[in-house]
């Protein structure tokens, strides 16, 4: 088959086309119907991974390229029989991919214009499938090893790569899981009025076999449920002539039908919602979702342990279910899960734990009233980012009415919470940040005060230690507003001062693959993935959610929050979340296979036991976040922090 500049067929072939596929499927060489490079072009642009490419770079790529056609039935690539020595990308038709080595049945992925395949193959050199079988006519577009292999050197092709390799995705409707929060309604919203009747609206929701029924004011919508019924009408003794304006008067919260099956159940969770309508993108309603509608989704199984552990009658039971959050989160990484999906709900389930074990140990001392305080998560899983190695950091504040004798005794039983919490299989440093050490159990005068004197002295009295820690506060018991000293830091930008120190620090920790230390000791086969990547990394996005006054407490969405300013261009904000997804994929899969050979849980790598593929993306990743931080340096060199 004769091929032009582009390495596409020359409708006019000056030679014999080839016989056959690589694995021995009939091609049919392409005649005056033959798809155009530009519209090729056109076509993989707008796909991973050819969209991280120039327009440069993909025409570059396309040269060597060859299009093929391939009758209905063909076979076009066997990647259980023959390594891949190229990579396929559908151009028009459909590809059936069998993922487990057999074509009975229904085919476990189903690929359209745009998708690619054989990568895993190619990248691994093993016999690792799929198996691609046209199905009806298909024109693929063959593109050879060694310029494929380009395309997935950099970060997004290696998201690419990480992203598809984590399971085989089988399409059976009962059992394929559900991304988003659209994929989990079931049935059409149930709309009332402002001014219909508690009895009307009891009657409609026994209509339609709904404990909800949803009606909008002019600053948003309302929901009212059937438990809203029982406690602010039955209970209270009004008629059931009440309107519903009446029963509920602020607005509901909501959720997009985009959003992340995950996102949309840490919000139900962290404010104990029955019922969260879904808007779509102009605003409307179109469906409620609440906590049941999840068992079946893939988070489900981190629901039914959280309501365990949530339901745990003595110190004993939590435990055992505690216990049980490894295998938790083995379970959702081996599903496919996203990885900031698998920690977000990880640390949903911790939250738990950690409000039943202060629930229980404070039974036991009645002296002490569980409503003095506000206890603030530290640290990842403040950020909703831990992982199997991560410690438990904390804080609390108390009432201005607590006393510096009761504080004590406060002190005494969070030592007792550390204890359940370490038995529960939780990482507590004792000389880490936890509330039960004095510096981190103030009032919130107390927290008031030394927060502006870190403001004012970050160099003094580990100001700058403190600031970043307790910027990344959240809080789980208590008052689950803005927290004392976050009060005081939320005027942190009037402190240029203060932010350009902090700037500093966050590009002191700087990332590299191998640190002095290493050299001297020659342990370079080893990698600490949380100090010489990912610390480095959750700095900046500090930062730089501070620079622009964003609340955002996850590094995902602080870098996104920051994304097109000054210090942060979007490109460099979305070549960091792609970094920070790849890293904790590594990390994470990494102490799963530990804890599955029952080794202790680490943050430093053997890079041996890497496969070539996330070793490369580890240096990747770490020459991109290098990157950031060199410019980020350059620029505070002749732009002040105002600017």
């Amino acid at each position: 088959m004769g091929a032009d500049a582009w390495g596409w067929p020359d409708p006019h072939p000056r030679g014999p086309p080839p016989a056959a596929s690589p694995d021995g499927a009939s091609l049919l060489p392409t005649d005056g119907g033959v798809v155009s490079p530009a519209t090729a072009t056109t076509l993989l642009r707008g796909h991973p991974p050819f969209d991280a490419l120039t327009d440069e770079q993909l025409a570059g790529l396309l040269e060597r390229a060859e299009n093929h056609q391939f009758e209905s039935g063909a076979t076009i690539f066997d990647g259980y029989s023959t390594p891949a020595d190229a990579i396929y990308a559908v151009i028009s038709g459909q590809v059936e991919l069998f993922n487990i080595g057999a074509d009975q049945g229904e085919a476990d992925e189903t690929l359209g214009p745009g998708g690619v395949f054989g990568y895993s193959s190619l990248l691994t050199k093993t016999l690792v499938g799929p198996r691609a079988v046209a199905a009806g006519p298909v024109t693929i577009c063959l593109i050879p090893g060694d310029a494929a292999r380009s395309l997935f050197s950099g970060v997004r092709g290696a998201q690419f790569v990480a992203d598809k390799l984590t399971v085989a995705r089988r399409r059976d409707a009962q059992t394929h899981t559900q991304g988003t929060v659209d994929a989990l309604i079931v049935s059409a919203p149930v709309i009332g009025r402002a001014d219909m009747t508690v009895a009307d609206a009891a009657r409609l929701m026994t209509d339609r076999h709904q404990e909800y029924v949803i009606f909008v004011r002019d600053d948003g919508y309302r929901v009212v449920t059937d438990a809203d019924i029982r406690a602010r009408v039955v209970a209270a003794g009004l008629s059931t002539d009440t309107v519903l304006s009446d029963v509920v008067d602020a607005p509901a919260r909501v959720v997009y039908r985009d959003t992340a099956a995950a996102d949309a159940l840490t919000e139900i969770l962290d404010h104990d919602l029955a019922a969260v309508p879904v808007l779509d993108p102009s605003g409307v309603v179109c469906g409620v979702v609440g906590p049941a509608d999840f068992i079946a989704a893939p988070a489900g199984p981190s629901m039914s342990l959280r309501r365990q552990v949530s339901r745990a009658a003595t110190i004993d039971d939590l435990v055992a279910s505690g216990g049980r959050v490894p295998y938790l989160v083995a379970d959702l990484l081996r599903r496919g899960q996203p990885v900031y999906e698998v920690t977000a709900l990880a640390s949903l389930v911790n939250d738990a734990i950690v409000r039943r074990a202060i629930e229980l140990t404070l039974r036991s001392h009645p002296e002490l009233d569980p409503a003095a305080l506000t206890w603030l998560s530290l640290g990842s899983n403040a950020r909703r980012e831990p992982v199997l190695a991560s410690d438990v950091d904390s804080a609390v504040s108390f009432d201005d009415s607590v006393t510096d004798e009761q504080i004590v005794g406060y002190r005494q039983a969070f030592a007792e919470v550390d204890e359940v919490l370490r038995r529960a299989g939780m990482a507590i440093d004792t000389n880490g940040a936890i509330a039960s050490m004095p510096l981190f159990a103030r009032t919130h005068a107390q927290w008031r005060a030394a927060a502006r004197l870190w403001l004012g002295a970050p160099l003094e009295n580990k100001g700058m230690i403190f600031t970043s820690l307790l910027l990344d506060g959240r809080p789980i018991w208590g008052d689950q507003g803005l927290s004392a000293v976050g009060e005081v830091f939320a005027d942190l930008r009037s402190h240029p001062g203060t932010l350009g120190l902090l700037l500093q620090e966050s590009l002191s920790h700087k990332a590299r693959l191998r640190s002095v230390r290493d050299v001297l000791t020659r342990r370079g086969g080893t990698f600490d993935i949380k100090h010489h990547a990912l610390t480095p990394l959750v700095n900046i996005a500090r930062w730089a959610a501070l620079s622009v006054g964003s609340g955002e407490l996850g590094t995902r969405g602080r870098l996104m929050a920051a994304a097109g300013s000054p210090m942060m261009p979007a490109d460099s904000a979305q070549t960091l979340v792609e970094v920070f997804d790849v890293l904790q994929r590594v990390r994470l899969t990494y102490q799963v296979a530990q804890f599955d050979r029952g080794e202790q849980v680490s943050d430093v790598l053997n890079m041996k036991r890497l496969s070539p593929l996330d070793r490369s993306l580890v240096a990747q990743a770490v020459r991109e976040i290098t990157g950031v931080q060199r410019r980020m340096t350059n620029m505070s060199h002749y732009m002040s922090i105002a600017e």
